[in-house]
């Protein structure tokens, strides 16, 4: 038998609560006020875990948390609300939260983790995690409500209480850094530095000596010592992104630090120790790049103790206005207007484009956005984006029958000029792997994530869309 603690000011809640579990299993004890959760815990040795409302009319949800794990309670609480909030999820979890859900709950869901919960306590024993100290401010802000982005807020909660290396995918202006970030606040190492560091930004002499530094001397131009990131972060968090464009003669030397936390800086014979958390992001697969032989499997694994997916914007449509109220309340204080928000038909665009540049897209066009409106609802005329949806050429697929090279042209010939420019000779490629990248990704979303039927449509065997889907990081 599983004895539980229900909290939550809400009788009808609690009672619903508990019909949901097999009476023969499972006790149910009821509060309808924490004040008296230590103590009843404490009286009632045998409860195996908590069910706490964050809503309670004395001490909230998460003020009871922390008490309960500053005074050593060791019972998995599992965090329950009527609200979805990031910052609350961030900071059950940072708490010691076994677990944080929204209602309404997934019925199979909530039994399944008050189940695992049961078994952690019976395992667990007497100790329990250190508590961290509290912050006046929680984190960057983590905007949205969506089902990805609470899970993102959870895991970094989660996360930032150790000193793991994280290892964080996604496409560009998904907001990776954003991550890296609030997992460094969150942290005991929340009042050290944070460095940041672009690996594709920079030659591989230039980019050794920006995470190692270099002696006076070491190459041309060296005319003085220099500390590197990794000195420079020392007790703090590095974040290197773009970490797939380091070459392999760097990546041995990253490898080093985070195996033995040493290292000599460029053209020097002293070894520097170093205490710095890693936290890695790539826009691309790494699982090609070593297959490519371009990125070492050692180091691979070394950082990616932790991963976290970033899904692009396009995947979670349902916080495009919420991140846009956020981006003009910020340039409204900046450009010192009044703009109260967006016109129907200009949300409507917002909500439905593809947002192939992601958060930072939308960032920038809300920006000229409200640089350009002259009322207090920006319009539709006011994004840049409008000129680029309106110049699109309708296609009909009917008329293509089979033959869909005019579809293609119609896509790359507005952009081939770009394409030309930055592809460094390698269109062809480039162009390939997107499309088919895209291809299984749409179709994945089409059926569900059902790997038979998307297989089967694309006419592939589950073992190639199953190789494509490691390839291309495509969850």
């Amino acid at each position: 038998m599983k004895n539980l603690l229900i909290i939550d000011d809400d009788p009808e809640i609690s009672r619903s609560l508990a019909n949901l579990f097999d009476p023969d299993r499972y006790r149910f004890y009821f509060l309808g006020d924490g004040q008296g959760m230590v103590k009843f815990v404490e009286d009632h040795d045998d409860i195996d875990v908590i069910l706490l409302d964050v809503n309670l009319p004395t001490l909230s949800g998460l003020d009871l948390l922390k008490q309960a794990k500053l005074k050593g309670l060791d019972v998995p609480i599992i965090m329950i609300s009527g609200f979805i909030s990031t910052e609350n999820a961030m900071e059950a979890m940072r708490e010691g939260a076994y677990e944080y859900l929204t209602k309404p709950f997934e019925i199979q869901k909530l039994i399944n983790t008050v189940n695992k919960a049961c078994g952690y306590h019976k395992t667990k024993g007497k100790h329990h995690e250190e508590h961290l100290p509290e912050e006046s401010g929680l984190v960057d802000e983590i905007i949205g409500k969506s089902p990805e982005v609470v899970e993102i807020a959870k895991l970094i909660g989660q996360v930032s209480k150790s000193d793991a290396a994280v290892l964080i995918f996604g496409e560009s202006g998904t907001g990776k850094e954003l991550i890296a970030r609030a997992i460094h606040r969150n942290s005991p190492r929340h009042s050290k530095p944070f460095l940041s560091v672009n690996c594709a930004a920079l030659a591989e002499t230039l980019l050794e000596s920006e995470l190692f530094g270099h002696e006076k001397g070491a190459f041309t131009g060296a005319y003085f010592k220099r500390l590197g990131k990794f000195e420079q972060a020392n007790q703090g968090t590095i974040f290197l992104d773009e970490i797939a464009d380091m070459s392999l003669l760097t990546q041995s030397k990253l490898l080093r630090v985070l195996q033995e936390q040493k290292f000599e800086r460029v053209g020097g014979n002293e070894t520097i120790e170093v205490d710095a958390r890693v936290i890695a992001a790539t826009n691309k697969s790494l699982v090609q790049c070593m297959k490519e032989g371009s990125f070492r499997v050692d180091l691979f694994y070394r950082l990616k103790v932790v991963s976290v997916y970033v899904p692009p914007l396009r995947e979670r449509r349902g916080d495009i206005h919420l991140l846009a109220e956020h981006f003009i309340k910020r340039f409204s204080r900046q450009l010192n207007k009044e703009i109260k928000g967006i016109a129907p038909k200009a949300l409507q665009m917002l909500t439905t484009y593809a947002w192939p540049g992601n958060v930072r897209e939308l960032e920038n066009n809300i920006h000229t956005a409200c640089v350009m409106t002259k009322s207090e609802l920006l319009q539709t005329e006011d994004f840049p984006i409008a000129s680029e949806i309106n110049s699109r050429v309708e296609i009909d697929l009917d008329n293509l029958q089979d033959d869909y090279t005019e579809l293609f042209k119609k896509i790359i010939d507005p952009v081939l000029p770009k394409l030309i420019n930055n592809s460094e000779g390698k269109i062809y490629y480039f162009l390939e792997s997107a499309l088919e990248r895209a291809l299984i990704s749409s179709c994945l979303k089409h059926f569900g994530s059902n790997q038979v039927k998307t297989s089967e449509m694309l006419g592939i065997s589950r073992n190639t869309l199953r190789d494509r889907i490691a390839r291309y990081n495509i969850y």
